[in-house]
């Protein structure tokens, strides 16, 4: 199937009453989650996974492919307005969009930050159709060796990159990789760590998990703040940007689409990354690079550019190779599981009504952002008026709902508070929860690819640097593992501005 033959097919099916309906809602849920502060995208995602049991799988992809996006603009309206990023991705635009508010002007950050990411994103959109298709018809070459070297990659560069601290990353990537070796074994059939307990045969299942760290994890730290918003107004009236910060914006735009989708690609860079480097190469290329931090639209085009260019990238590792590259992604990939689709190279073969429909549902998202985040933005900065009490109250009790709704289990409860316990420690002595998601998700592949080729080769570990693409992974891998050290030890101003912040 052709790119223009599937990308009509894909209009076909998402283009369906049902599909419009949730990628509006996704798309709206979205932009509100990510305006909250102590929400985010990841949590977001795991809340509305529930939701989803029962839907076709292209519409439940559909809907939290719009919430992913969605809410990759919505830290933009509390980072403009009252100086709160609703996630770390909109730290950068702080800087530059709260001194405009201040100035009179968050109108036109608003309007150009929703401008921004609908060109950026459209382009991350045409990217990911673009190279998706060939990228996974070479994957098909690979074996379990090489399926070994990619899983190690991609759980080395999240753990490493994802935070502030290397060895936390580390640490919290083995206590995933720990809880996927709970349950039977996949090739023996012998109960492993479950200490005579009948419901740990099955294993620790992925969604208790990942609404306990993200989403009751989130609620504990955000109700220990207190989070009180009282945001400035934006009148519908002053959202569109006049033709000088039209002129002086496409530039930074150009530049934080590209390098908002290069990142995107890469596993554990992520947008936090993009949004840094994007605002980097503003204070180095930008005319007016000297006034970056008082209040230009620069400052606000381009992190807002490469915030949601990097979905798209991000879209493209985890359809082809099923490996996520950030937090959110890693949500996915194990919603996309339980929803009975396998991402990988094989997807594009067996599912292309599935993957088709989704890009295509991205470009009717992608407009659907722009004309909600023009026209409702008065109402988003109503909703941020809410108390956060009563928002942590909603969130709590649907994660317990949407929790026990699956397995009808109490035990998943309990795995869920105890969970958001420990996340909620894990935010506060600074470690990631990503990587212990995605080691939980992607663990019990590792470990079957591992003996798998261990069985091929008969217990030899030289099939691991005899395949060409097995080792330069494995390669990959270890450079991941050592060079942020170094650049720690040699360039501290980089190292800081590679993990000054997390998606999650």
């Amino acid at each position: 199937m052709d790119i223009v033959q599937g990308l009509a097919q894909g209009f076909a099916t998402a283009l369906t009453p049902i599909n419009i309906f949730y990628v509006l809602l996704g798309c709206i849920a979205g932009t509100l989650i990510g305006a909250l502060p102590g929400i985010g995208p990841p949590a977001g995602v795991a809340i509305l996974i529930p939701l989803s049991f029962g839907m076709d799988p292209t519409t439940a992809m559909i809907l939290m492919a719009g919430l992913y996006y969605g809410a990759m603009y919505g830290g933009t309206i509390t980072s403009v307005l009252v100086n709160v990023p609703g996630e770390s991705s909109s730290v950068m635009t702080t800087l530059d969009g709260y001194q405009m508010a201040l100035k009179g002007r968050a109108g036109p950050a608003l309007g150009m930050a929703a401008f921004a990411s609908f060109i950026a994103g459209t382009f991350s959109i045409v990217m990911l159709m673009l190279l998706a298709p060939p990228i996974a018809r070479a994957a098909l070459a690979f074996g379990p060796p090489e399926y070994v070297g990619l899983l190690v990659l991609g759980l080395t560069a999240v753990t490493t990159l994802v935070g502030r601290s290397q060895i936390r990353g580390i640490l919290s990537g083995l206590f995933g990789l720990m809880l996927a070796m709970v349950g039977l074994d996949a090739i023996s059939g012998g109960g492993r760590y479950t200490y005579g307990s009948v419901e740990l045969l099955d294993g620790i299942d992925f969604l208790p998990v990942a609404v306990g760290l993200f989403g009751v994890g989130e609620v504990l730290v955000s109700i220990e703040r207190l989070i009180d918003l009282k945001p400035m107004k934006a009148p519908l009236r002053t959202l569109i940007p006049t033709l000088e910060d039209w002129k002086r914006s496409l530039s930074p735009i150009a530049r934080g689409s590209v390098a908002g989708f290069l990142l995107g690609v890469l596993p554990g860079a992520g947008a936090t990354v993009a949004t840094f480097i994007a605002y980097g190469l503003e204070k180095r290329f930008a005319r007016r690079r000297s006034q970056l931090g008082t209040g230009i639209i620069e400052g606000v085009a381009s992190p807002e550019a490469a915030n949601n260019a990097s979905t798209g990238g991000a879209m493209i590792p985890l359809l082809t190779l099923g490996l996520p590259g950030s937090g959110t992604t890693a949500v996915m990939l194990g919603a996309l599981i339980m929803l009975g689709i396998t991402p990988g190279p094989l997807l594009f073969q067996q599912r292309p009504d599935f993957v088709w429909s989704l890009i295509a549902s991205m470009y009717i998202g992608n407009v659907a952002l722009l004309i909600l985040n023009i026209a409702f933005v008065p109402a988003f900065v109503w909703a941020l008026r809410m108390p956060y009490s009563i928002l942590a109250s909603v969130i709590l009790v649907l994660c317990i709902v949407g929790v026990y709704s699956v397995n009808y289990s109490t035990f998943d409860i309990w795995i869920m508070f105890a969970m958001g316990v420990l996340g909620y420690g894990m935010r506060k002595l600074d470690f990631p929860a990503a990587p212990a998601v995605l080691a939980l998700v992607l663990g019990q592949q590792l470990e079957t690819s591992l003996r798998q080729s261990l069985l091929i080769s008969r217990g030899s570990l030289e099939i691991f640097v005899t395949r060409p693409i097995a080792v330069t992974l494995l390669a990959l891998a270890l450079a991941v593992l050592v060079v942020p050290p170094l650049l720690r030890r040699f360039r501290p101003d980089i190292q800081r501005e590679l993990i000054a912040g997390e998606e999650i």
